[in-house]
């Protein structure tokens, strides 16, 4: 499974709505959840973006669907960094030569 750390802002319509924040996350974790995605961690954060989620996919694909699916429901805009283990990185400095 790869993991991606997404960084989101709310909306004009997500902040109107902070109080369900946590319960549209809930929901979030449950749709993902049945596309294949995990839901690792969330937290609500102060500064430049108001939510940090990191996520477990198999395949980008299935993340960007995920998140599009998410975001169509007005209250967030995301965006998405893939991040790799201290593993997978050293297998990637491996093939770099």
């Amino acid at each position: 499974m790869a993991t991606y750390v997404v960084l989101l802002n709310w909306t004009e319509q997500g902040i109107k709505n902070f109080k369900d924040s946590t319960k549209r996350a809930s929901a979030a974790r449950d749709e993902m959840q049945k596309a294949g995605v995990t839901l690792r961690d969330i937290y609500w954060t102060i500064g430049a973006y108001d939510i940090v989620c990191l996520f477990e996919a198999s395949d980008d694909e299935s993340l960007a669907a995920a998140l599009l699916k998410l975001g169509s429901g007005g209250n967030v805009r995301t965006t998405t960094m893939r991040a790799y283990s201290q593993t997978e990185f050293e297998g990637i400095v491996s093939r770099a030569g």
